[in-house]
């Protein structure tokens, strides 16, 4: 065939391809509200940030499987880094967010705070509990307890139920998340009159050594230990207390939901062991047991816990505030910014999700909900 031909024959097929390819494509009414997430996909904190996209996805695709206001999620990586969580919302920014749901961890969600709050973007944020993350800054809203109501909740709960008579308090003393609880539990023990005989610490969660702090709790006489630390150090803790056969009862606080998935861990290291969280993943009704079902069905079990139904109804509250305010994919973020303060902290906006039943935010961004304690009996979760 001559050159020339082919060549024009070519052209003419690609130019078919792409009339064809255009033409396929979905109508320009099914734009979306954009969107940015923010957590640790990599590194050791990885299975926080995991949990918290996927539930995100799976009420995304939730909504938009019902037709009218669209979503869309763009989840980056952090790393549980302050200065790559600022990179990451950049890049966000560039991408056209409107809204940013994140971040995961508290230090990451410090650091964007202050950029979302000066650029005026709206923020919730699934999993960071610091009141740092919120303070002084009326645009960011937080879907689980802050760490001082979690620790106060945890002494009552202990106090009411009479959990112990002599209480340990093991914290890592180089993050706030651990130390913000501890010290709130610790406070409100002294009101309580709870005898808190030990404060322990370790200095970070690559923490393997836990024996020293073990023997100064048992040595105390703590037959229950507050361990308000997240469940890969309290995993080695546990072992390691019954390789001394020490025996308290073990209380922990969020951090430690997860447990029973983490890789080649002995569940009945952790039988018995106590913990506050606001999801149970064997709730028998029907709203938790179809999440269940389509958060296994897409990503599976590993890491189906109280971060991923924290992030599932994060995505719900943002989208019935749009619903309610009639926001737009063409709605500029400013514009959105406000009008989900108002209504976020109005006495009129409640959402009942997979972590609470009629949850509002108060002014400080602080959520109003019911703590639930579960007790692992027979590798399963068992609500008290």
């Amino acid at each position: 065939m001559n050159k020339k031909v082919f060549a024009i024959i070519m052209a003419a097929t690609m130019m078919l391809a792409c009339l064809a390819g255009c033409g396929s494509k979905a109508p320009s009414n099914t734009a979306a509200i954009k969107i940015g997430g923010i957590g640790p996909l990599t590194g050791g904190a990885a299975t926080y940030g995991i949990a918290t996209k996927n539930g995100a996805q799976v009420a995304v695709d939730e909504i938009n499987a019902k037709g009218g206001l669209q979503l869309e999620l763009n989840f980056q990586d952090d790393e549980a880094d302050g200065e790559k969580g600022v990179n990451a919302y950049n890049n966000l920014k560039g991408w056209g967010m409107q809204i940013l749901y994140g971040c995961t961890t508290t230090g990451s969600c410090v650091a964007v705070a202050g950029e979302t709050a000066s650029d005026r973007y709206f923020q919730l944020t699934p999993s960071a509990s610091s009141s740092d993350v919120t303070a002084g800054k009326n645009n960011v809203f937080q879907m689980c307890f802050t760490d001082p109501n979690q620790g106060i909740a945890a002494a009552d709960y202990v106090a009411a139920n009479n959990l112990g008579e002599k209480i340990a308090v093991l914290y890592n003393n180089g993050d706030a998340y651990s130390t913000g609880i501890a010290m709130a539990f610790i406070d409100r023990a002294k009101e309580l009159n709870l005898d808190v005989v030990a404060q322990v610490t370790f200095p970070d969660d690559s923490n393997t050594d836990f024996t020293t702090q073990l023997n100064e709790a048992k040595s105390a006489g703590a037959d229950m230990m507050f361990l308000p630390i997240y469940y890969t150090p309290a995993s080695l803790m546990l072992a390691q207390a019954k390789d001394m056969g020490y025996a308290p009862t073990f209380f922990g606080a969020d951090g430690m939901d997860g447990i029973l998935s983490l890789d080649g861990f002995d569940a009945s290291l952790a039988e018995g062991l106590m913990l506050m969280t606001p999801f149970n993943p064997t709730a028998t009704d029907e709203r938790t047991q179809n999440f269940v079902k389509t958060y296994t069905e897409k990503y599976g079990a590993e890491t189906l816990n109280q971060f991923a139904a924290d992030g599932y109804d994060c995505i719900y509250a943002i989208y019935d505030a749009c619903v309610k305010n009639g926001i737009t994919a063409e709605s500029k973020p400013e514009e959105i910014c406000e009008k989900l303060i108002a209504t976020f902290t109005s006495a009129d906006f409640k959402i009942d999700g997979l972590t609470g039943t009629g949850m509002g935010w108060t002014t400080l961004g602080e959520v109003s909900k019911t703590p639930m304690v579960v007790e692992i009996s027979g590798g399963a979760y068992i609500t008290k």
